[in-house]
């Protein structure tokens, strides 16, 4: 018997928890399940999901689970996608960005008392616990790794000019400020200007 064992899941009454009481360990049992769960809250910041100030799912948005729960000799096997609305701000121009994402999710939670349970740390397979499962987790990895490093309102978005911080975009292509080297300042004030 493993030493490690992985936290008990929240509650039932959690949207991100499903019972798998009704499939059993009967290796092939299979249910299906379409959930809206509503997104965190403002609460606290380390709910989120995403990356806050950049791109996530805006609290109170509802992230839409469609998945199938399936019975297999290790635990319990979940496959299905995810969906969210994402907001966040462009990198370059710091426009608002909103955005619709849908990720894959495929997760094995390991029987208690199963070989995988037994050969693997909680941190690498998560588990059943009590008859349930609590994908908040998996679904907030799938959705962040698919998240880009630096989301772009456009692939060629030009970005904020930076002597004056308006957007490129607006200022059009003859924008340019006129820049002197203060070396030669002290030139510039004994020189007539046109």
């Amino acid at each position: 018997m493993s030493t490690n064992r992985a936290p008990a899941p929240r509650p039932e009454t959690s949207p991100w928890v499903f019972s798998t009481r009704e499939m059993g360990r009967r290796p092939g049992t299979m249910r299906t399940v379409t959930r809206s769960v509503p997104g965190p809250g403002t609460e606290r910041a380390d709910e989120a999901i995403g990356l806050v100030g950049v791109l996530a799912v805006p609290p109170g948005s509802p992230v839409e689970l469609d998945l199938r729960l399936e019975s297999v000799s290790e635990g319990v096997y979940v496959s299905g996608t995810a969906a969210a609305h994402l907001a966040g701000e462009c990198s370059r121009c710091l426009d608002e960005l909103d955005e619709d994402l849908e990720v894959r999710i495929e997760e094995l939670f390991a029987y208690p008392d199963s070989v995988t349970e037994e050969t693997t740390d909680s941190d690498e397979v998560p588990r059943v616990v009590d008859e349930h499962v609590d994908l908040e987790q998996t679904v907030r990895d799938a959705i962040v790794l698919e998240l880009p490093l630096a989301p772009l309102c456009s692939e060629d978005c030009p970005g904020l000019c930076p002597e004056c911080g308006g957007r490129r975009a607006d200022l059009g292509p003859d924008h340019r400020h006129e820049t002197l080297d203060p070396r030669w300042a002290a030139l510039r004030e004994r020189l007539p200007s046109d």
